[in-house]
């Protein structure tokens, strides 16, 4: 039996649709499962890490507990390539920076993780991000 034209056209179609290679956001899976997008969570504490890496960069922050007891959080943000584009490098949060952090809580029982849309802000509450750049430390005047 001859392979019809058309029937090869569709076959060809949804190959390309769903090869990884050809499409590679359809691998990319929701935060949805993993962070609860009905609740926000905000903590303040020191950077003591920022892994700059695929798939996805985290920032890891010491917080000070109200019983005096520390404990590190785990901020999800984008891809590498992403944060590259709006300013990001492996040196913008360097460790021992005092940062707030807020955004979506772990689904996970336990868990002190953050992930989601999040917003990051220094102590004194000027933002870390303005308008999808970093904030510099000392911008220039204007």
């Amino acid at each position: 039996m001859p392979i019809r034209p058309l029937s090869f056209a569709f076959a060809a179609t949804l190959v390309l649709l769903f090869a990884p290679s050809s499409n590679p956001a359809l691998a990319h899976h929701a935060s949805a499962p993993f962070y609860d997008p009905d609740r926000r969570v905000e903590v303040e504490g020191t950077v003591t890490r920022f892994v700059f890496r695929n798939p996805h960069a985290f920032l890891y922050v010491d917080v000070t507990e109200a019983n005096g007891a520390t404990t590190e959080w785990q901020v999800e943000l984008g891809a590498p390539v992403s944060l590259r584009r709006v300013g990001w490098t492996p040196d913008t949060l360097s460790v021992g920076t005092m940062i707030r952090v807020s955004g979506q809580p772990s689904r996970a029982e336990g868990s002190h993780g953050i992930g989601g849309p999040v917003r990051m802000t220094r102590p004194d509450g000027s933002p870390v991000l303005e308008g999808g750049r970093v904030q510099e430390d000392n911008p220039p005047p204007q």
